[in-house]
């Protein structure tokens, strides 16, 4: 039966990653493969009582703080979205120069994606650049510097993105440490790239004039209130390490608390609209946030159950046996993990990569201060995953929401996009190493 679930995943993995040319959802794939594993291992003579009341409990109950810690900051950005909080990035953006238009976008999108999830944030930025942008060939290329910008925003915090957290969670680094080991190197992978993506572009932008904005009301909330809102929604989600760190309850219980406080606001600054017989956003709005965002969520729970069940048949301790065996070689499984992240989901590559190996509690041995808390098997898998997935829109949920939203192809994000990245992923992997030797 072993056998058997081995051959499913492997086959669920080519499958999610040749999701362009089959077309089959890679969410549907990852929940066929993560379900039916758990059945298959259930009948292959396990003890059902044990596995059913004992693992899976506890693997599940790992799996739902992360998808509840989604919910919830899916639930912030809907309200801050719906009550116009976001409204100033395209008054900030309104600019007839295209590199200042480049970089302001680059820039705020990578302190969002500090704060929420990188698809999150790469939806509402393409969603915002579309309502500007005249030019497709513009907004391909500014599309682009928005996935970079957002994935490599996301992997310098531990609550940035879904593979940052998941370490974090492991109990594998710590937020502070992790922040300032990934910080200067998540600044140049995005710099580089955007740097030759100016180059691509012409001096000045075509900016479509700006449309009314609707929101059931006769009048918008007041700048101020918007900018608490923003502030307390944005600010809350920095608060989430310290709130675990201080209660040691789990970090989705921290977006729940800052979700209540700004919903609460909400219905008090909105409270005549709210209560008026006019809708607080038009029926035919643009949902795609939500549907993205979930679909991600999804994808993560099959992700999520296929990799435990693979952990519980040992296929994972197999895998690290071998590899201390044949590569014992962190570096160069690392630049394996780019590579794969380039064709396979980096959620997939994270989440294989830290059940591999657990966290040394002590290093007995120079290999093994690799992996223990803070080490650098942990922030080599999120530059590998983080910045290796840029390299080709296929490689996270973020360069898929690119090709969805534009209708671009893999072979023009390769021949325009990729070689630019590549320059940024080595020149942020010397970074790491540079400040790595330096504060040695």
């Amino acid at each position: 039966m072993t056998i058997a679930i081995l051959c499913l995943m492997l086959l669920g993995y080519l499958l999610i990653a040749t999701e362009h040319i089959h077309h089959v959802n890679k969410s549907t794939v990852a929940m066929f493969a993560g379900v039916t594993g758990w059945i298959l291992y259930i009948i292959g003579g396990a003890d059902k009582e044990m596995v059913a009341g004992e693992v899976f409990v506890r693997h599940s109950a790992y799996i739902c703080s992360i998808v509840l810690y989604l919910l919830s900051t899916m639930a912030i950005v809907e309200v801050l979205t719906q009550t116009g909080c976001f409204d100033f990035i395209t008054s900030l953006l309104r600019t007839r120069n295209m590199r200042r238009f480049l970089w302001g976008t680059v820039f705020v999108t990578f302190l969002l994606s500090a704060n929420l999830d990188n698809l999150t944030t790469t939806v509402l930025m393409l969603m915002l650049t579309r309502r500007l942008l005249q030019n497709r060939r513009q907004r391909l290329y500014i599309g682009a510097a928005i996935v970079i910008s957002a994935c490599c925003g996301g992997m310098f915090t531990v609550i940035g993105d879904v593979t940052t957290l998941m370490i974090w969670t492991k109990g594998a680094i710590t937020p502070t440490s992790f922040a300032g080991a990934m910080i200067l190197p998540a600044l140049v992978a995005t710099a580089i790239p955007t740097l030759l993506i100016s180059f691509e572009l012409p001096d000045t932008v075509d900016i479509q004039r700006p449309s009314v904005v609707y929101r059931g009301d006769d009048s918008m909330m007041p700048l101020w209130q918007r900018c608490v809102m923003l502030f307390l929604g944005i600010g809350g989600l920095w608060f989430v390490p310290t709130f675990h760190r201080l209660t040691l309850l789990p970090p989705f219980l921290g977006s729940l608390c800052v979700l209540g406080v700004i919903w609460v606001l909400n219905e008090i600054f909105n409270h005549r609209g709210i209560h008026s017989d006019q809708p607080l956003y038009l029926p035919g709005s643009d949902r795609r946030l939500q549907y993205e965002v979930l679909q991600t969520i999804m994808f993560f729970i099959g992700v999520a159950l296929s990799v435990s069940v693979l952990v519980e048949v040992g296929a994972m301790t197999a895998a690290g046996n071998w590899i201390d065996t044949h590569v014992h070689d962190i570096y160069v499984f690392a630049i394996f993990m780019s590579v794969l992240s380039a064709v396979l989901d980096n959620i997939c590559i994270v989440f294989s990569a830290i059940n591999i190996y657990d966290v040394a509690q002590g290093a007995q041995t120079a290999y093994e201060e690799f992996f223990v808390q803070n080490g650098q098997y942990w922030h080599l898998c999120i530059i590998s995953a983080c910045v290796g997935g840029c390299l080709l829109p296929i490689g996270s949920t973020a360069g898929y929401a690119l090709m969805k939203s534009e209708d671009s192809s893999m072979w023009w994000y390769f021949r325009h996009i990729s070689f630019k990245v590549l320059l940024g992923w080595t020149a942020a992997l010397i970074t790491y190493f540079g400040v790595d030797y330096f504060l040695r």
